[in-house]
């Protein structure tokens, strides 16, 4: 059985099994032990230290997805919570871990991963070494003769390339679903699968024009690695750790699921501890600065520009193909932004983990969760309500 502490799978880990309801909330804090993995250093710098000021928030009342009213406390707990933490003005007011957690506790991000991926790009972009303008074979000219010819970095970014991709989780044949074959997360299902992440991409095919609506596809945080990689001619874990990671006063290094040919999984493989995806929070809410605005990590311009989003970013959204439910939001640079206006911002990954950006308020929170499965509407309007709610009380 894998594991030595106190707090062991109930059944011992498998391709099959790792992602299942009763094996995931044990997965989700060990993924170095049961894949191969390559460390995002935090470096040698001094930590960011965040005072704490602890406030019970669970009482405060709010209205949940289907319109009950509920309190925080009632939705943390009934949204399978690991770990949650809140800071207002650069103040802890609250950080709770379950059982088996500590702040110490690498934590798998899934899709919030993806943001990640965007700031670094943002940085290369400050950096001159990427033009988001640009078409991704370009700097990959590997996918030159992929779905992916023609498509722009900047389109990627935003989940707008016209490839044929399926997000649906719960169907084993779904594209999404083969990547993590490729990758080695899952059995291979036939002989037809490539065999590492980069061969998986180079196989995706178009559908449709690139540009148009936004369309929620995994794959594209993973060409925005590779790209990320090629323009800089560095790994990515190594990329992530120098442009950002190691300015953020982080206390831990994290770390990023990587294939066969040593290719991170950019879309939803990197693990972190609560307190420093906080760090990463405040760095947004700071416009692209850390330590109380002292070190400037990425530009002002390209957070606003995150916040912005081009002119047809919401329309784009709107005639989404997929089930968003966020009236008014867009997506960009990685980003949700699920209101109209500019002002919250959300990194999302399935099966519950999430950082809240409130700009007018100044409150940043973050939740990893290990919800039994990977979507639950519920779940997570819910836990945006709760930690709205929270935001207007604590100002």
């Amino acid at each position: 059985m894998i594991g030595s502490d106190a707090s062991r799978p109930p059944m011992p880990v498998t391709l099959e099994n790792w992602q299942s309801a009763t094996q995931l909330r044990w997965t989700f804090r060990h993924m170095a032990e049961i894949f191969p993995t390559a460390t995002i250093s935090r470096g040698s710098g001094p930590v960011w230290r965040l005072p704490s000021r602890t406030q019970d928030l669970g009482q405060i009342s709010l209205t949940d997805y289907i319109g009950e009213t509920r309190t925080v406390q009632e939705v943390i707990d009934y949204t399978d919570t690991d770990a949650w933490m809140v800071v207002h003005d650069g103040t802890v007011l609250t950080e709770r871990y379950a059982e088996g957690m500590t702040a110490a506790t690498p934590h798998l991000l899934m899709s919030v991963s993806k943001s990640l991926v965007g700031m670094t790009l943002g940085v290369l972009v400050d950096h001159r070494l990427i033009d988001v303008n640009r078409s991704v074979s370009y700097y990959v000219p590997q996918l030159g003769d992929s779905g992916y010819a023609g498509a722009t970095v900047q389109q990627v970014l935003d989940m707008r390339s016209g490839i044929r991709f399926s997000e649906e989780y719960l169907n084993p044949d779904a594209e999404v679903r083969v990547l993590e074959q490729a990758f080695g997360w899952a059995p291979r299902r036939h002989d037809g699968v490539p065999s590492s992440m980069r061969g998986f991409l180079r196989s995706l095919q178009q559908e449709r024009p690139h540009g148009g609506a936004f369309d929620y596809r995994s794959c594209e945080s993973d060409v925005l690695g590779w790209v990320c990689e090629a323009a800089s001619g560095k790994w990515f874990p190594e990329l992530l750790s120098e442009l950002i990671w190691s300015k953020l006063g982080v206390e831990f290094d994290a770390n990023i699921g990587v294939d066969s040919k040593g290719t991170g999984m950019f879309d939803g493989g990197i693990s972190a501890a609560l307190g420093d995806m906080a760090r990463f929070g405040l760095m947004v809410l700071a416009d692209g600065a850390a330590f109380d605005g002292t070190l400037q990590v990425v530009s002002p311009s390209w957070v606003e520009d995150t916040r912005r989003g081009a002119p047809d970013s919401r329309e784009a959204f709107e005639r989404s193909p997929g089930d968003n439910r966020m009236p008014g939001g867009m997506y960009r640079n990685q980003f949700w932004l699920p209101y109209p206006g500019d002002n919250v911002l959300l990194c999302l990954g399935i099966h519950g983990q999430m950082i809240y950006i409130n700009r007018s308020e100044r409150l940043v929170a973050v939740k990893l969760s290990s919800w039994p499965t990977p979507q639950d509407a519920w779940k997570l309007f819910s836990t945006v309500a709760a930690f709205d709610a929270i935001a207007r009380a604590v100002n």
